[in-house]
């Protein structure tokens, strides 16, 4: 194997070649020789790191005493991906997951992959609907579980579901509501009834011989799929994205070149592993790159501030909310930050002034901010280590990553925009998902006949190949006539004394079709009025253009993954005004 594949140093080298993007298409391109991809399971490619990191950390709980190096980390994922051999668990059968970061949640995602089974991780918030709802639509076979998460009950929920659990013994499962279901797991060591702890899981390793295990290897193909994500339904009906091998193992690759990661890098990961932004983002980033996996459980800002510190974190992941809590929190000045180069703020638009506040205050001088979606595997496009204009940082979403081809498509006649012309985002590449759960008429709305993945997003490409996102389809003000960009008002609100975040909808409007109206957390302490923040606006920005409406609220309707509802803001902003 070539060393060069995985030490990367600086895969950017001192002078990035910035290639013509004179032209509608960019496609982004590898530097020092580097392979656009690499055509390896995430099994294989876990094999790769544990030969070259084995005695380093792998992964790390800085809350409990809980540390793997990668050559831990492989066996426990081996013994794991054995003991579910031992259970019956196929290729191509689905794992369904629901549980929050817990130590043994990424184990069980190589330890499936390993087998070539598929990892269904289920959002932590789900109730009792939802949670129905992927069991059905998905058919799977495999279901592991933990204790609950904040207010919701997952075993009782679980045994309301499937009576069958305390009636049958385990192994011989026959649920009346879910036919496909063959299997319950614990993802702990406590029993319950029905249900296979993990010590028991992984008591049954012994069962499965080492040349069964690797002759189930052998049998992967990188374009089977390895992941399927149920997207977050901030709208429409959830559907079951399915991710291959050779998806997110390079989109990973990719996204950790950007932030420059390395084997002495250790990043801080708070957000949700069931999000792509955890799994992927996160997880696959650092397993391409050797780099150690310092994880909390759950999101808590004191408890993201002391990994960094304790662990000496090199990069940290989060949602502008996250950041704004961190930064606001008033034991900040207490922790030390200065380990910290890089890291992850995205998710959401992120306020210039958050982003350098992160720069100057947490050391994060070479922060990085990428979008995609999903579908995408996530990442699409992204901004690179090295970027040193912090409006740049925020206001595009980088470059397209190397062997993505990324255009602008005009929504009604499916041509390529012109440089700086508005269309819809697309992409093409390596990363496109292999499509909807039984929803081939979804799948082909979102790829159409030439390839391209249609994200919804409005935006355009200037001519160094930067992306700019203007708004989504469905989130454009259209007032009289006039068009309005939410996230340009919401910019120059952000700057706003008084204003801690903002968020900006259209209002349903009888005279001009919507008005405009602005959802605003206060900072700590402000006295701020609706009529401070209409005088702030005056004479700043186009009249049309300043909020009709204004309401103050405590925190934005958001999903598990810290994505805003702004579906919801919209809902509320016609019950609020009915007489707009």
């Amino acid at each position: 194997m070539e060393e060069k594949l995985f030490k990367l140093t600086d895969p950017f080298g001192t002078a990035p070649t910035k290639p013509p993007f004179k032209q509608p298409v960019s496609a982004g391109v590898p530097w020092n020789n580097l392979p656009v991809t690499r055509e390896y399971t995430l099994g294989q490619l876990l094999d790769q790191t544990i030969a070259r990191c084995g005695p380093q950390d792998a992964l790390v709980y800085a809350d409990r005493d809980f540390r793997l190096t990668w050559f831990e980390f492989g066996i426990e994922v081996d013994r794991l991906a054995r003991g579910l051999m031992a259970l019956g668990v196929q290729r191509g059968e689905k794992i369904a997951l629901w549980a929050t970061n817990v130590p043994h949640w990424i184990i069980l995602m190589f330890a499936a992959a390993k087998i070539g089974a598929i990892l269904l991780p289920l959002n932590t918030n789900y109730k009792t609907a939802e949670i129905d709802f992927a069991l059905t639509q998905s058919d799977t076979e495999n279901l592991f579980i933990i204790n609950g998460y904040r207010d919701t009950d997952y075993v009782q929920i679980i045994n309301n579901l499937i009576p069958e659990l305390k009636e049958q013994p385990r192994g011989e499962l026959r649920s009346a509501k879910y036919p496909h279901l063959k299997r319950v797991m614990f993802l702990g060591p406590e029993k319950h009834r029905g249900m296979y702890s993990l010590n028991e899981v992984l008591a049954l390793a012994v069962q499965t011989s080492q040349s069964e295990y690797y002759a189930r290897q052998a049998e992967l193909d990188v374009n089977d799929v390895v992941n399927m994500q149920y997207t977050s339904g901030t709208t429409g009906f959830p559907k079951g994205v399915q991710l291959t091998h050779r998806n997110i193992a390079n989109d990973g690759f990719w996204i950790g070149a950007c932030q420059n990661f390395s084997a002495r890098d250790r990043v801080c990961i708070p957000v949700p592993l069931f999000h792509c932004f955890g799994c992927v983002l996160g997880v696959m980033s650092c397993v391409n790159h050797g780099s150690t996996m310092v994880m909390l459980e759950k999101y808590d800002a004191i408890t993201v501030m002391m990994s960094i510190e304790k662990e000496h974190c090199t990069a940290v992941y989060g949602v502008p909310t996250m950041y704004i809590a961190i930064l606001d929190h008033p034991l900040f000045s207490k922790f030390d930050f200065s380990s910290l180069r890089t890291g992850i703020m995205s998710g959401s638009t992120c306020p210039v002034k958050r982003m350098q506040q992160a720069v100057d205050q947490m050391n994060m001088r070479e922060v990085t901010n990428p979008y995609g979606l999903t579908e995408s595997g996530p990442v699409m496009t992204m901004t690179r280590y090295f970027e040193t204009s912090i409006e740049r940082k925020c206001q595009t979403i980088g470059q397209a990553l190397p062997g993505v081809e990324v255009a602008i498509i005009n929504p009604e006649t499916q041509e390529l925009c012109a440089i700086g012309e508005d269309g819809e985002i697309c992409c093409r590449g390596f990363n496109t998902m292999k499509g909807y759960y039984k929803m081939p008429e979804h799948t082909a709305k979102c790829i159409d006949e030439r390839g391209w993945l249609h994200s919804g997003d409005i935006g355009h490409m200037d001519a160094d190949g930067y992306f700019y996102i203007t708004s989504r389809l469905k989130d454009l003000i259209i007032r009289g006539g006039e068009n309005i960009s939410p996230r340009e008002v919401e910019d120059f609100l952000s700057h706003c004394e008084g204003v801690q975040d903002v968020q900006v909808v259209g209002c349903p409007s009888k005279k001009y079709g919507e008005q405009p109206a602005a959802f605003i957390i206060k900072m700590p302490g402000s006295q701020l009025t609706e009529e401070d923040v209409q005088d702030y606006c005056r004479n700043k920005i186009s009249w049309f253009k300043i909020p009709k409406y204004i309401h103050f609220m405590d925190e934005f309707p958001m999903t598990a993954s810290q994505k805003i509802q702004k579906y919801k803001l919209r809902e509320l902003a016609a019950q609020l005004w009915p007489d707009a």
